[in-house]
């Protein structure tokens, strides 16, 4: 069946209608549509029915959205997927993502915001603060898919944007939010349609001048080495990584490269590195959904580390425990503060907790200092310290 795209469009329409909340529209073979609420999915029921998707329904679907895109469809054929971006009148943009799968296709549909966030309204750490106000060097957002790391990103080029007389460009796929110029000059480039891959136009933004860039996403050695140039060159860049945390961000960076290269990469890193901050989004008590965070930032130990790797007897976690002074902090630190605000559940701790037995004493030593029943986990010391909730923090 062939979806015409005025067709699509009320269909979208009307999943927005029924799940304002809704942050994805998923259409895949043997399901019917689904939209993704907080984290979760659901079934959306249409005017008039569709049922259950069948193949042919989905690939109608895609083409419509594609609307014979000879790029979108080359790529489609020689990868498997493509990305693009597309506005749905009265409803917003979406970053849509049409991919095989098992013969047939299936597509994600990302609605982007029609605002750009703020550091403030987004509650986000003073890191992300002070990356905006940094001349040089390489700040990380690394996360799963769907954690709100473009959102993070989006509001540090909106501080720059509103408080720096400087150039930025942004590398990005698709462009997501679209920042107006302020104070800052801001041009926004598209994969696929303003350049042809990160490498490429992260190597011909040396001649644009900028003096911040943003890279939607690092995923190659070429893309990271002239990453690694740039923020030791005097420019600003702001890029993700999808990495569970920021010790596995170092990590990666590394593997990116040869056994060969590895001492020089581990000197340009040591040298350019401003920060990598972790992200990870767990469900609110009060709806939707929270971020918690894991900040490294570049101090002579962590230096050190990058050069010659941490000693097998200490941590990474430890490492970042440790830098609590220069404002570094675990997962488990921010979700720990996050239980004390009453912002998510115990449950909801642990599962996202990186050292769980930890984080449970932790939480044991509050639920004791407000007189509330505790785990059957013993504190292990934590009585002989006199720790109480403050010292936590």
């Amino acid at each position: 069946m062939q979806y015409k795209r005025s067709h699509i469009d009320t269909i979208v329409g009307q999943v927005f209608a029924a799940h304002p909340q809704a942050s994805d529209v998923i259409a895949t073979a043997g399901r019917a549509l689904q939209a993704e609420v907080d984290g979760e999915l659901c079934e959306v029921v249409l005017e008039p029915a569709l049922g259950t998707l069948s193949p042919e329904d989905t690939k109608g679907i895609a083409m419509g959205l594609m609307a014979g895109n000879k790029r979108l469809h080359t790529l489609l054929s020689s990868r498997g997927s493509c990305d693009f971006s597309i506005s749905v009148t009265g409803v917003g943009r979406f970053r849509v993502n049409v991919f095989k799968q098992r013969g047939t296709l299936a597509v994600v549909m990302r609605r982007l915001p029609t605002s750009v966030p703020s550091i403030d309204s987004l509650g986000l750490p003073n890191v992300f603060a002070d990356i905006a106000a940094q001349r040089h060097g390489l700040a990380l957002v690394t996360g799963g898919t769907g954690q709100g790391k473009s959102n993070s990103l989006a509001a540090v080029v909106d501080r720059i944007n509103r408080t720096r007389a400087v150039h930025v460009v942004t590398l990005e796929d698709p462009v997501e939010f679209v920042h107006s110029h302020d104070k800052a000059t801001v041009n926004q480039r598209e994969l696929g349609l303003d350049f042809d891959s990160f490498a490429s136009g992260l190597r011909s933004a040396f001649r644009q001048a900028p003096k911040v860039i943003l890279v939607g996403e690092i995923r190659d050695r070429e893309t990271m080495a002239i990453a690694l140039e740039a923020a030791g060159t005097g420019h600003l860049v702001l890029a993700t990584l999808h990495t569970t945390d920021t010790g596995a961000a170092i990590s990666r960076i590394l593997a990116l490269f040869d056994a060969t290269e590895e001492r020089l990469i581990r000197m340009r890193l040591a040298e350019s590195l401003y920060c990598v901050v972790g992200q990870r989004l767990v469900p609110d008590v009060k709806g939707g959904r929270v971020a918690a965070f894991e900040v490294l930032r570049n101090t002579i130990r962590v230096r050190d580390h990058i050069l010659s790797g941490i000693p097998s007897e200490r941590s990474f976690y430890d490492l970042l425990m440790d830098g609590e002074a220069h404002g570094m902090m675990t997962f488990d630190q921010s979700l720990l503060e996050l239980f004390r605000q009453e912002r998510i559940t115990e449950e909801t701790a642990r599962l996202a907790a990186t050292d769980r037995g930890r984080l449970q004493q932790w939480i044991d030593a509050i639920r004791a200092g407000r007189g509330e029943k505790t785990s059957d986990l013993e504190l292990e010391g934590l009585e002989e310290q006199s720790l109480d909730e403050d010292d936590l923090f």
